[in-house]
């Protein structure tokens, strides 16, 4: 239930609002210990109180910070509180409006609903699962920072990096993937209003695959852990064992990276895709999508819904992070580092790929165009690996099929936008390798996953709902309708399940709502570092540029 109807108030009045907060951060004069490393008690009540200016609420949704037992949130309207041991729990109201109230998962949807108020600010807006995401990314002993801030819904940031079309933040919007589920053993048909989370993605493909991802499972609820359980090296995810049975042949996981979950269902309905139509008629979707981990950005997402587990246990903590053990900033997202995304997993932590393999010894798997390819029998990436003389994928650009003559692309795009021309390259490649490892007469992978790009350059250059945005999805549809047929033309389509996903949502921001926290912090003489534009970490010891 939204966490409007679980909050306990505690009596602390609007006046007293300033020193509440300042109390509840520093709670005695020294240092104080902060569940990602320790960091004095002033710069964090200093940030938090820059922070929640009323004259950055345009731009800053809320900030949250962890200390000692409690996940704090806070914004220029209020502050909450949970218990980092219980953070499906009550949020305790410190003062003021909870930052959090609503977490429901199926705000914004459909897409009528989201075309009625775009990208709300915090009062009218969601932002589902809010305790377990937050808390996932203050666990990492060394990675994770002294304070996330979360970009409001509309805050356009171009001079950092920010798109038109934007994700990364907790609320809904910016967090909705689509989920869909199609073929042999889906026991359910058409469009659920139902939401369910990125990772429970990987438990339900090794499922379905024969496989599990830990032991001793029982099937878990709806926002807690799945078959797996919590335990230590269980998932954080559940198997979605109400909506699809295993005993398919070969199972199939597609990631079309950004796509917005409303206009993806939409334009399956009015016949502008296709093949997502031909998925539905022997299956269904969730209309509330799978809500990804915080922060709602590509490579988290995609190594939760790989590895069943959110970020803090991962390590992925963000596209770029700082690891305070190495003293080094990670670049985790980037077409030179992807061939190497695996070597940030924390101990413990297994692949989808490596759990079929553990239940499954001999079985071939296929991993196209995605970084977290461990234990993967074939993979793109590993093909880069074994590459010498190349900066990582970065470096691939000769071996790359021209976007100009890519039948399936929207050429007005490939010619406007040299990241759609490129994303482009990199999709028909790994439709190449899709027909490589299922054509022929070759028994194909018993799990195959394939990632797809030009869906994210779509949204970021565009927009959802744009033309771009459109047209990359259309895009990303010819490419699955392929695939469809070599499934009709080998017999296949029968003993086949495949489960359509992305790593986030799409959210359109307002190139009027401007503005750099940044330079609120520094004008405070604050010392801190601002990795991937949200991340703070503190001190003096992790001061330092930190472009994007």
């Amino acid at each position: 239930m939204p966490s409007s109807q679980r909050t306990h108030p505690v009596e602390i009045s609007a006046g007293d609002a300033s020193s509440a907060m300042d109390n509840h951060v520093d709670g005695q004069p020294g240092n104080a210990t902060v569940r990602s490393g320790t960091v004095r008690g002033a710069d964090l009540s200093a940030a938090v109180a820059v922070l929640t200016r009323p004259d950055l609420a345009g731009i800053v949704d809320l900030v949250a910070w962890a200390r000692d037992s409690w996940l704090n949130v806070a914004n220029a309207d209020g502050s909450s509180r949970l218990l980092l041991a219980d953070p499906t729990g009550p949020w305790q109201v410190l003062w003021g409006r909870d930052p959090v109230a609503v977490q429901d998962p199926m705000h914004g949807s459909p897409l009528k609903v989201a075309l009625d108020d775009p990208s709300p600010p915090n009062r009218r807006n969601s932002y589902p699962f809010a305790g377990v995401r937050l808390a996932s990314v203050f666990a990492d002993p060394t990675r994770s920072p002294d304070v996330v801030v979360v970009h409001s819904a509309a805050h356009h940031w171009p001079q950092r990096g920010g798109h038109l079309g934007e994700h990364g933040s907790l609320d809904a919007g910016q967090s909705r993937a689509p989920l869909l589920l199609s073929g042999a053993g889906i026991r359910e048909r058409g469009l659920l209003a139902r939401a369910a989370r990125t990772v429970d993605v990987g438990p339900t493909l090794a499922w379905l695959a024969g496989a599990s991802m830990d032991d001793g499972e029982e099937t878990g609820g709806a926002g807690g852990p799945g078959i797996g359980g919590s335990g230590i090296g269980g998932v954080d995810g559940r198997v979605l064992a109400d909506l699809c049975a295993p005993g398919a042949r070969h199972v199939v996981g597609l990631l079309w990276d950004g796509a917005n979950c409303n206009d993806l269902l939409h334009l399956a309905a009015t016949g502008e895709l296709p093949a997502v139509a031909r998925l539905l008629a022997r299956g269904c979707a969730l209309t509330g999508g799978a809500i990804a981990e915080f922060p709602s950005v590509t490579l988290t997402n995609h190594t939760s819904a790989l590895t069943g587990v959110g970020p803090g246990r991962h390590g992925i903590l963000n596209n770029v992070y700082f690891d305070r053990e190495t003293g080094r900033r990670v670049i985790a997202n980037d077409a030179a580092t992807w061939h190497v995304a695996c070597d940030q997993l924390r101990p413990g932590v297994r692949t989808v790929f490596e759990a079929i393999a553990a239940s499954r010894p001999g079985v071939s798997t296929a991993c196209v165009n995605e970084p977290i390819d461990r234990g993967a029998t074939y993979s793109t990436f590993g093909m880069v690996r074994a590459m010498s003389g190349i900066d990582g994928a970065g470096g691939l650009g000769d071996h790359l099929p021209s976007a100009r003559d890519d039948p399936h692309a929207t050429q007005e795009w490939v010619a406007a936008d040299p990241d759609y021309a490129w994303s482009t390259q990199v999709d028909a490649i790994g439709l190449s390798q899709i027909d490589q490892l299922w054509g022929g007469d070759a028994e194909p992978p018993a799990f195959t996953w394939w990632n797809t790009t030009v869906t994210d350059t779509g949204h970021h250059g565009g927009g959802p709902f744009s033309p771009e945005a459109r047209a990359s999805l259309a895009d990303a549809d010819r490419r699955l309708g392929v695939f469809l047929d070599l499934l009709d033309a080998r017999g296949l389509t029968d003993h086949t399940v495949i489960l359509l996903t992305a790593d986030h949502g799409s959210e359109g921001a307002d190139p009027a709502c401007t503005g750099d926290w940044d330079e609120a912090l520094r004008a405070a003489g604050i010392p801190f570092r601002d990795e991937a534009y949200g991340f703070l970490y503190l001190g003096d010891h992790a001061a330092g540029e930190s472009p994007l």
